[in-house]
């Protein structure tokens, strides 16, 4: 593939945030510490807690309440020099590792399992791993 066709690519929206903060920092749109983005992602979490709170859930106030705090974090990776793509992959992938463990150790089927059998299977596949 050629420079000028992966250029074209659209970035994904992970990549399009962290770009977006990039040249919001250049600019002196941007906290001088992490602790700036962390206090920013807690404001959010009670923002879309206070929606999912407040009776009847409200699909688009959801999520754009939801799209800010996801922009949050991605400032936070771009705080911690973290590419926030890649540590979503590398999230996914072990939750995919211990969600597998957690199949092989309940033998197949989870659906008979309760919410706590289930977590208790969760965390030995997590001690496993340490």
């Amino acid at each position: 593939m050629s420079d000028s066709a992966s250029q074209q690519r659209p970035l994904s929206p992970l990549r399009r945030a962290q770009r977006v903060g990039e040249a919001a920092a250049k600019c002196g749109f941007d906290w001088d510490h992490p602790s700036g983005p962390l206090a920013k992602i807690g404001e959010e979490l009670e923002e879309l807690k206070s929606e999912i709170d407040g009776g009847p859930p409200d699909r688009g106030r959801l999520r754009e309440e939801l799209g800010d705090l996801l922009f949050s974090v991605v400032n936070l990776a771009r705080h911690l020099d973290v590419d926030a793509a890649r540590a979503l992959e590398e999230g996914i992938d072990k939750f995919e590792r211990r969600f597998q463990r957690v199949e092989e150790l309940a033998g197949g089927s989870l659906d008979s399992l309760t919410i706590d059998e289930l977590e208790a299977l969760w965390q030995s596949s997590k001690d496993e791993e340490n």
